[in-house]
């Protein structure tokens, strides 16, 4: 999707003091609205997610996508997590792996555990790992939504709730994401929402 579609059909620019006003509930459903079902939650299961999946099966029943990457790396909490989710909430979870040659060649090279040894090559696993993933996913999407509290850090203090889209080729911290997307960030800070039957999220 490009800059001038976001602005002309879903007037991005002149609704963004709006949208930046609106409970976790009415973005998820004014995002769901207009873009579904070309829109996903980007999720590692942690209690936002958790918050905004159940908010999300409340509005549309199991009308709505999440993804996750599976890095190679994850706890068993995650995955019961993610089938406790599927179970509860009737939810497709897209599932993105990493390129399986990629990851063998680089473990050949540099060992298991690389990711503590240099920042060179903590990029490289996470360039292998999650940023290639993120933008297979990305690429067949117009928006795509993640959980953020403004309090988790001094970073996110002033995140917005609807972020500019991504242009083809913008960079991460570590590497290329090729996609065109909007991202939307749900500002989590009501937890009395959280159904008390929702799974719980893995542990740190």
């Amino acid at each position: 999707m490009t800059t001038s579609l976001v602005a002309s059909n879903y007037g991005w620019q002149d609704q963004s003091e709006t949208l930046e006003r609106l409970t976790a509930r009415e973005l998820l459903e004014w995002a769901l609205g207009e873009f579904h079902p070309r829109i996903a939650l980007a999720s590692s299961f942690q209690a936002e997610e958790s918050v905004l999946i159940d908010m999300m099966h409340r509005i549309r029943g199991s009308g709505f996508r999440v993804f996750t990457l599976d890095t190679g790396r994850l706890n068993q909490e995650t995955y019961d997590c993610m089938d406790a989710i599927r179970e509860r909430y009737g939810v497709t979870i897209e599932v993105f792996f990493p390129d399986a040659k990629k990851v063998e060649a680089m473990v050949r090279d540099h060992g298991l555990n690389l990711f503590y040894r240099t920042v060179e090559w903590r990029k490289l696993c996470c360039g292998i790992r999650k940023v290639e993933p993120l933008g297979r996913a990305l690429r067949e999407l117009d928006a795509w939504m993640t959980g953020l509290r403004r309090e988790q850090a001094v970073t996110r203090g002033s995140v917005r709730r609807v972020s500019t889209p991504w242009l083809t080729g913008a960079t991460s911290r570590y590497g290329t994401i090729s996609a065109k997307t909007r991202s939307l960030t749900t500002n989590c800070t009501t937890w009395a929402t959280r159904a008390s039957d929702a799974p719980p999220a893995p542990g740190p």
